[in-house]
């Protein structure tokens, strides 16, 4: 036979089985013919059988679903019950009197949800060891990391403004998801002046310009806000209109400096609480001494809890903060985060090279595979100790708390669980990652990456996420 005749029968065949995998994503494939890169894949886990893939190993930006990586790495790092921990500490002594002599030092332990409820839990605890005033500062360490210089741009503009919460800046020492919260309530008369009120101290510790108006019962409730700040700090400007008979409405906005957000926050709560700080309250870089002492701690909730809302409500701020726990060494970087993630990920057998500049995927700059996200859910399928942790953040499309997915065919509704990422700038990314169950009762795994180009700016998710439940509902009714 020809060697010619040979090598074009060779071709032809890799053609084949190379269609053959095509076909299995084949509503996914028409977004390449519309300009955009793709790679998918989807296989059975238990066989490890290919079911369908398009250009498995094309490095692409995975947006979101750079989460599914920082929490596997956390869970591989601590296992699902650890707790982080934030303490009370001082070098000085506590008298007769209850006169704390020294500084009075939060530890901020890198918890991603430490709430004010959890301050006051430290603070009841401080008085149960009997300290009922500070003669010193209060001063609040975020020597773990904090500040943590941006790298996206919605971060960096958080620095001087922010509309949302989402941009929230980072630090060991955060509290309150690094977000000013405020309640609104209606004034005590039409056209008067509507009231604000702090979520966590009644009166508010950041200063407020007030442009709320109360409008008679039944009228419209709109309101907008803005945090900006200038040399004396932070300012939340709050606008629009509010009815009477208006319950109270929450606004979050990111603040510019989450430590010196605690420092205040936790100021004004020990006030309330009857202890005195004679100092008032700083931020530091510094660990506390070895030999100071523990007056009060509080463990956050476990990491499977952490893990779940993370998930589930693709929360950026604890993603990046869980990522920046993983540094070994103080004062972290959000690319050492990712590169921390990045090592577990590459340790994986058959999982190749990847880029991870954040943990919560906010930059174009992630690049992975879809075969390396179907290496890293197959690790954990693995993983019985980990894995019913690791699923449960993923949704369900049928009932998952982000609504954009809830649609498609009933198969996929009920028989995958995934996540998703989004991002805009600057080009056009939808990302899924995660597993499905066949109408047998086999698991499997899939991943799909779409990215757009400068010639296709816009994706909308209907665009992708109904040839994905085309395809992965037909792959579920064949298995």
């Amino acid at each position: 036979m020809p060697r010619a005749f040979i090598t074009v029968l060779c071709l032809l065949l890799m053609g084949g089985a190379s269609s053959v995998l095509a076909a299995g994503f084949d509503h996914v494939a028409r977004l390449a013919d519309q300009g955009y890169r793709i790679g998918a894949q989807a296989r059975l886990l238990d066989s490890g059988e290919v079911l369908a893939e398009i250009d498995p190993q094309r490095s692409l930006a995975p947006a979101s679903v750079s989460k599914l990586y920082m929490a596997a790495a956390a869970l591989d790092r601590w296992g699902p019950q650890h707790r982080f921990t934030s303490r009370l500490v001082s070098t000085g002594a506590v008298d007769s009197r209850g006169v704390l002599h020294g500084d009075l030092v939060f530890e901020g332990g890198g918890d991603p949800a430490l709430v004010s409820e959890d301050l006051w839990r430290l603070i009841q605890r401080l008085r149960q060891q009997g300290v009922e005033s500070v003669k010193g500062q209060l001063v609040v360490s975020q020597w773990r990391f904090g500040p943590v210089e941006c790298v996206t741009t919605d971060r960096c503009r958080a620095e001087s403004r922010a509309d949302n919460a989402y941009s929230a800046l980072l630090s060991a020492a955060a509290v309150n998801y690094g977000s000013w919260c405020l309640n609104v309530l209606p004034g005590h008369t039409v056209g008067g002046e509507a009231r604000i009120l702090s979520c966590d101290t009644v009166k508010p510790t950041t200063r407020i310009d007030n442009h709320v108006t109360t409008v008679a019962e039944g009228g419209d409730t709109r309101l907008d806000a803005e945090r900006v700040t200038d040399a004396q700090g932070d300012v939340l400007v709050v606008r629009g209109k509010i009815a009477q008979g208006t319950y109270p409405r929450a606004i979050y906005r990111a603040s510019s400096d989450p430590a010196e957000q605690t420092a205040q926050t936790l100021l004004a709560m020990l006030g309330r609480a009857g202890i005195e700080v004679s100092g008032g309250a700083a931020v530091s870089r510094t660990q506390p001494p070895v030999a100071a002492t523990r007056l009060a701690a509080v463990d956050g909730k476990p990491l499977q809890e952490l893990l779940l809302r993370t998930l589930n409500y693709s929360n950026n701020f604890m993603a990046d903060t869980l990522s920046l726990d993983l540094v070994d060494t103080p004062r972290a970087s959000l690319p050492e985060g990712g590169a921390a993630v990045a090592a577990f990920a590459e340790s994986l057998p058959g999982h190749g090279p990847l880029t991870l500049k954040s943990g919560s995927g906010l930059t174009t700059e992630n690049r992975t595979t879809a075969q390396g996200v179907n290496t890293l859910l197959a690790a954990m399928y693995q993983r019985p100790a980990l894995f019913p942790t690791f699923v449960a953040g993923l949704q369900l499309p049928v009932n998952g708390p982000m609504r954009f997915i809830r649609r498609g065919d009933p198969l996929f509704q009920d028989h995958v669980m995934l996540k998703t990422g989004t991002l805009n700038q600057p080009f056009a990314v939808r990302a899924l990652g995660g597993y499905f169950r066949t109408r047998s009762g086999r698991w499997g795994s899939f991943s799909v990456l779409v990215n757009g180009t400068a010639s296709t700016p816009y994706l909308s998710w209907s665009k992708v996420l109904d040839p994905v439940s085309e395809d992965l509902a037909a792959m579920i009714r064949a298995y």
